[in-house]
């Protein structure tokens, strides 16, 4: 298997103001490129204005670095963590080739990498470039993997144009999921949709390029196929099931675990109501139940660590502010909001089913990623959260008491990185969190 190569998805506007670090070539081999440029959407296709060239392009147009190990470019104002509380806009550098398709009335730009190249990046944008060399290793095994079962994915669906539906809607339910549903035209996006992808912008260091270097082609796999490796910022103490995430489909090494060395027998039923809540106002002697600076500078940059107090974590709101904050992110007028009710939890006490109940109208929504949009003008850390509602001056006051960040599938980051802080090997760390899986190595140099 050769060393594959990525279509990542860096942004899309009606126009993109970028610059070429060194001589890039167009596709047709015409004409030689380098400096200040932009991209514009046109009524014939791409405008495309460097220096003295401008020229028009019907569907796509295609840079390629002359000399292809210095090539580089920067892409100007891209915005990252969409959506989410650190949103916000940089200039950021990458390597390789640079495409721009027509999609819509804009233009998308896509970075052509190799895999190796991209992971160095998401090992040093995901996380510090400074953690221990294991947790840094298990990182780059799942990332690669992932990155591989999501090309498999996309490859499937065009070849056996299968239609991919993510969203269940009727008059007092809906359910739907983030995954597949908008990269038809490359394999991954840059945010954290798919995996944090800032090209060289962040500074890679010795330890995170021997990470790479190390693990260079190795996969996790499962019964011979590559395995859809997951992971989130922190569980909260116990993961989470694929399939409440996402499809209805069941990965055996996406098991249940909690993020210790206990037996799995000790596994408490956190879609028990009464069970979750006991759990949630416990502390439960977990790996990512940490506030170890040390170990949470190694997975949160300096964006992420502006808030850390997600193992659990508290969100307050008057009804008014809640009935306006549902309005707003649904689309959908409730009135006021009367009742949070939890209808359906997962096996880590997330909730995949939550009943809104308001006094225009009701309805159930799902699954974790809506309902965590749905409550909080970004995103709430996690759905594993019990509702909490008090009167306070005449008036409905809801507080939201959660666990964890994120979907809490797959490898917890936080939880890892103690592993690593406590000498566990990068193997170890895998098998923890992904039961029945083995390492194999798929290509080499």
């Amino acid at each position: 298997m050769d060393i594959p190569v990525l279509k990542v998805g860096i942004m899309a506007r009606e126009e993109i103001l970028f610059t070429l670090r060194g001589e890039y070539l167009t596709d047709d081999l015409s004409l030689i490129i380098s400096g200040p440029c932009k991209a514009v959407r046109s009524s014939a296709g791409i405008y495309f204005e460097s220096g003295d060239h401008h020229l028009n392009f019907r569907d796509n147009l295609n840079l390629v670095p002359v000399v292809e190990k210095t090539g580089s470019f920067s892409i100007h104002l891209v915005t990252i963590g969409i959506d989410f509380h650190w949103e916000r806009q940089e200039d950021q550098v990458f390597k390789g080739a640079l495409s721009f398709i027509t999609d819509g009335d804009k233009i998308q730009a896509i970075n052509l990498v190799s895999i190796e190249d991209y992971l160095l990046s998401v090992i040093s944008s995901e996380m510090s470039a400074t953690a221990s060399l294991d947790f840094l290793k298990a990182h780059a095994v799942i990332s690669r993997s992932w990155l591989l079962a999501q090309v498999q994915k996309n490859q499937k669906l065009q070849n056996e144009n299968l239609g991919y539906q993510n969203t269940f809607r009727s008059e007092d339910e809906l359910i739907t999921w983030y995954d597949r549903e908008d990269h038809q035209n490359f394999d991954v996006c840059a945010d954290d949709h798919c995996q944090r992808y800032q090209g060289i912008t962040r500074a890679t260091t010795a330890v995170s390029e021997l990470a790479v270097h190390e693990t260079h082609g190795e996969v996790l796999v499962f019964k011979g196929l590559i395995c859809d490796a997951r992971f989130s910022k922190c569980c909260g103490g116990l993961t989470e099931l694929f399939e409440n995430v996402w499809e209805p489909v069941s990965h055996p090494y996406l098991k249940v675990i909690v993020d210790n060395s206990l037996q799995p027998e000790l596994i408490p039923d956190l879609s028990n109501e009464n069970t979750f809540a006991n759990w949630m106002h416990s502390t439960p002697d977990v790996f990512c139940n940490t506030s170890d600076p040390k170990v949470l500078s190694q997975v949160l940059n300096d964006y992420d660590q502006e808030t850390n107090d997600f193992f659990r974590w508290k969100v307050t709101y008057s009804q008014k502010e809640l009935s306006d904050l549902i309005k707003f992110r649904t689309g959908i007028d409730f009135g006021l909001i009367a009742d949070l009710i939890p209808v359906k939890r997962g096996a880590s006490g997330r909730l995949i089913e939550l009943k809104i109940v308001g006094s225009s109208r009701s309805m159930i929504i799902g699954k974790e990623l809506e309902i965590r949009k749905t409550l909080s003008k970004t995103h709430l850390y996690s759905s594993a959260f019990i509702v909490e509602i008090r009167e306070c001056a005449g008036q409905k006051e809801f507080i939201l008491h959660g666990s964890g960040w994120g979907h809490g599938v797959g490898l917890c980051q936080i939880g890892a990185a103690v592993m690593g802080e406590k000498g566990y090997p990068y193997r170890e760390i895998l098998a923890h969190y992904f039961t029945g899986a083995k390492v194999e190595r798929r290509y080499t140099i």
